[in-house]
């Protein structure tokens, strides 16, 4: 499925025709000195194992007992990847993992797909002999989920379906299935993914700093004049020779007021704010990170702005503990924001505080006022205050946060300054 910033910028290309050629499809010889420099670290990239994804599925029947849930079912996305490394697509046609609570899974598939969702099967972690059962096209596919339900003894019980999962097939399983309670599995399958284990969090770190290496090295090639696809396509390049597919968002001086940009060509003149979001993705593992600065020299207002902003993920930052919710560290952001008077609630600082991620650039949790969710180690998410002046200029600083035992660390560091936004 297409990240946040691939829909956003795929509106960017749709709405400007823009004329001049993109950068990154230049070759390295041509780039500039800091970008065509980078080194692959592609090598530093150990990819999930059959053991870890055994790992999580037992995980996930731990936590089905505990929510009292008699089996999950998954289709395509994230957390079908996530537990099984089975990569496939959502459309009309119905295709299923269900997991029972007790026993082996069995799987739900179009006949003419079963060979690909066999091999697919076969490299994960429930070996090669799976219990698939396959529907024609004229055939009724909530039939055979139906029979197999059956097969292991449940014609009635409490079947979580993951969150993800369309309309269609919820209401299908309603109607074929009445005596069964459906719910989400959202206890389960966010129960699982929250938690990342230290592998997990290796990738992400990774990711990190993939990204940040990327954003300077851009950073130091921008030159007045430029485009906002221009310096995006410098982000993607330095992304390609760091080994890992990235890219961002580009905002620019009052467009930078808009948290996720514009449809509008952008040029970037002289003492023009810009803020940038983007990351990559290793080993299915994303970051994600903003940051903001001046092509020359900046206003006393915009280093007023940049400053509160910068206190405020640090007041984050200091909140993020295990025992503290979720809502604990959006509002201590916020305060400090509204205290310099920046306020009321979301009228400069738009946005939730952060959001959680791993696989997914949003996932569970999220940092967003009354969200009584408690942190706990092991968790990550985004620490991105904002504050948004319309008509003028947008700060936001972002960087990924993860719990420790002994409260929060940032996988990258603070940007110290609009003038030095990696520091020197």
């Amino acid at each position: 499925m297409p990240s946040r910033r691939q829909f956003l910028r795929t509106g960017v290309a749709a709405g400007a025709v823009l004329a001049a050629p993109e950068i990154h499809a230049q070759s390295s010889a041509s780039q500039p000195a800091s970008i065509a420099g980078l080194k692959s670290m592609k090598s530093l990239a150990k990819p999930i194992t059959v053991d870890e994804r055994r790992q999580r599925i037992e995980r996930a029947w731990q936590l089905m007992a505990e929510n009292k849930l008699d089996a999950i079912a998954i289709c395509g996305g994230t957390s079908l990847v996530y537990f099984s490394d089975i990569r496939w697509w959502l459309s009309e046609r119905f295709f299923a993992m269900v997991l029972p609570a007790k026993g082996n899974p069995f799987y739900v598939c179009p006949a003419f797909e079963e060979d690909r969702a066999r091999e697919q099967i076969s490299r994960g972690p429930l070996g090669d002999s799976a219990d698939v059962r396959t529907w024609q096209e004229d055939e009724n596919p909530y039939e055979r989920f139906a029979q197999g339900l059956k097969d292991h003894g449940l014609t009635t019980g409490r079947i979580g379906l993951e969150e993800t999962m369309y309309h269609v097939y919820t209401n299908n399983l309603a109607k074929t299935l009445p005596s069964v309670h459906f719910e989400s599995a959202t206890p389960v399958t966010a129960g699982c993914r929250m938690i990342k284990s230290d592998h997990e969090l290796e990738l992400m770190k990774l990711a990190c700093k993939v990204t940040l290496t990327a954003f300077e090295a851009a950073w130091k090639s921008l030159r007045p004049g430029m485009t906002d696809r221009d310096f995006s396509g410098l982000i993607e390049a330095a992304h390609a020779n760091l080994g890992f597919p990235g890219d961002a968002l580009v905002m620019v001086g009052q467009y930078a007021a808009l948290p996720h940009g514009t449809i509008n060509p952008q040029t970037i003149h002289e003492n023009d704010l810009v803020l940038i979001d983007g990351g990559c993705k290793v080993e299915g593992y994303v970051s994600d990170i903003s940051r903001t600065f001046v092509v020359g020299k900046p206003t006393d207002r915009m280093k007023q702005v940049f400053d509160i902003v910068h206190r405020a993920q640090q007041a984050a930052y200091q909140a993020a503990k295990a025992g503290n919710t979720c809502g604990d560290v959006d509002a201590a952001a916020r305060k400090v924001i509204v205290d310099a008077g920046y306020g009321p609630g979301y009228k400069y600082f738009a946005h939730r505080l952060g959001h959680g991620m791993g696989m997914d650039g949003h996932e569970w949790p999220y940092l967003v006022k009354g969200n009584r969710l408690l942190l706990q180690k092991n968790m990550t998410f985004s620490d991105e205050p904002g504050i948004y002046i319309r008509g003028e200029f947008g700060v936001r600083l972002e960087d990924d946060q993860l719990i420790t035992e002994n409260g929060g660390e940032l996988m990258t560091p603070q940007s110290p300054s609009l003038e030095e936004p990696f520091g020197k």
